[in-house]
Order: C-alpha cells, then structure tokens, then sequence
C-alpha cells in the first residue's frame, strides 16, 4: 500500500510538477487575496487571456517567450486602465472587449505561422512536461513578486480599500497601481508551465475567495491563501496520476470544491449566530 501511494513521487517528471506547484501557489495565493479585495477578478481573466499575442509575437521574432508575455499583459492593463479613465464606457466592459480582442489577435497571428509549440500547452499548460529551466524562471518570478506583496501589503491594502486615503497619507498611487499590474502579468508568466493561460485564472481567483469566506482579518486571509492553494495544487497534481486526467483541471476542480465548502460553511456560522440572537433577545 505504501510502494503504490508513494508511487508518483518515483517519476522525475511528476517530481517537477510537485515543484512547479510550490512555486507557484505562493505567488498566486497572495495575488487573489488583493484581486478579490479590490474586486479586480475579471482583471486577471483578463490579462491572462491577453498575453497570447506576445507569445506568438516573442516567438517570432525570437525573444524569449516570457518577455513577448509580460509586454501583452502590461499592455492589456495599461490600456484597459486609459480606456476606463478617459471613457464613459465602465471597467469590467473595457476589459471584456479588450482582452478577446487580444486573444483573438493571438489566435490569428498563432494560425498564420508554423510552429512546434502546441497551442493547447499555451492554453492548458503542460505541467508534467516542465523543464528546468521553467522551474528556475517560475522560481525567480514567484520570489519577486511574493516579496514584493509581503512588503507592501499594508500599502496595496489601503489602495484596495481606499485609493483616495492612500493619495492623501502620501502612498504613490500610481506606483502601487501599475505595480500590482505588473506582479499580476508576472504571476501569469510564472503559472504559463504550470495552469495556461485559461486556467490560470482560477488559481488566481479561488484562494482568495477562499480565504475570505474563512477568515476575518486580511493578514489572516493571507496566511489561509497560501496553503489553501499549495494543497489543492498538490492534491490534485497527485490524484491526477491515478485519475489519468490532465493536473490543472483536477486543481482547479477542487479549488472549487473547497469554495463550495468555506461557503457552505460562513452559511452554517451566519445562520447559527442569527439563531444565537434571536435567542437572546427572547431572553
């Protein structure tokens, strides 16, 4: 029973893919706590869907594919935030039609060249055939931008919840802004390997709604997203192996699996503590 649980750990490409959750559950973890706050869910949907373009532009052209990435979803963010400012036309529509545009853009320029890269592996990832050098770049990706958010989440939490206060303590606004833009675009860069471009969007979604139906403080809700996210791309990496199914579309059914627990759950405690009042004040 041992030898057949342990079974997967033996494989050195299911190694790399235990590996590559590690690395990159921290990063996303702690990203979805700010995009759930600041309600900017769509924004990473968004700018994941974005970056196909600079893919297929990096590769041909012959730069390095994580450049082409970050250059396309800087530019779905900047521009989603010109067009939102200088229009009357709201965010979340803005960033509907500019995201499709770009990932029609990606699709087109994809069709119109001969590649080896196999789409579906941009789409879906491909997470049992990471290499190293993926695992170095996640790795340096996700120390950077998990630093970062560790340093600053006071700062970005006070521009989450008011961007007005933040502008009147003396917080570069503007700085915080496009820089959790950009820990967004990286963080989509380092999940490539790992989830894809489609699914990445729900590991940067889930944890932090996880973790904000069970926790009461953010720092808390940090503390639970880690994890969270870390076990569930664990899990499901490794009940894949006996599933046969593909890794990231086992993890992101059970991200949703445990949403639907910590919301069962704030349901049960809301619903005990109505009871517990009413019977007080009968009382």
């Amino acid at each position: 029973m041992m030898e057949a649980l342990a079974l997967p750990f033996q494989f050195p490409f299911m190694q790399n893919a235990f590996l590559i959750c590690v690395i990159v559950s921290v990063p996303t973890a702690l990203l979805s706590c700010f995009l759930v706050l600041k309600g900017w869910a769509l924004m990473g949907d968004a700018v994941s869907h974005a970056v196909l373009p600079g893919i297929v532009l990096a590769y041909i052209f012959g730069f390095p594919l994580i450049l082409g990435a970050f250059a396309a979803g800087m530019t779905c963010a900047v521009a989603t935030g010109y067009l939102s400012g200088n229009s009357r036309v709201k965010q979340d529509t803005v960033m509907g039609v500019v995201f499709s545009g770009m990932f029609a853009v990606g699709i087109v320029l994809y069709a119109s060249i001969s590649t080896s890269i196999h789409l579906d592996h941009v789409l879906f990832g491909n997470m049992l055939g990471v290499e190293r050098h993926e695992l170095i770049t996640s790795g340096v990706i996700a120390s950077v931008v998990a630093g970062a958010l560790v340093m600053k989440w006071k700062d970005l939490l006070l521009h989450a919840f008011d961007p007005a206060q933040a502008q009147a303590s003396g917080l570069p606004v503007g700085l915080l802004h496009y820089g959790l833009l950009a820990a967004l675009s990286l963080t989509i860069v380092a999940t490539l390997s790992a989830a894809g471009l489609i699914l990445a969007v729900g590991l940067l979604i889930a944890p932090g709604a996880i973790a904000f139906l069970v926790a009461r403080e953010f720092r808390s809700m940090l503390l639970v997203s880690v994890p969270v996210c870390m076990l569930a791309m664990l899990g499901g990496t490794y009940a894949s192996f006996y599933l046969d199914s593909a890794p990231a579309p086992t993890i992101i059914l059970i991200l949703t699996a445990l949403f639907l627990l910590a919301f069962l759950r704030r349901q049960w405690l809301t619903r005990r503590a109505s009871r517990a009042r009413v019977a007080a004040g009968g009382a």
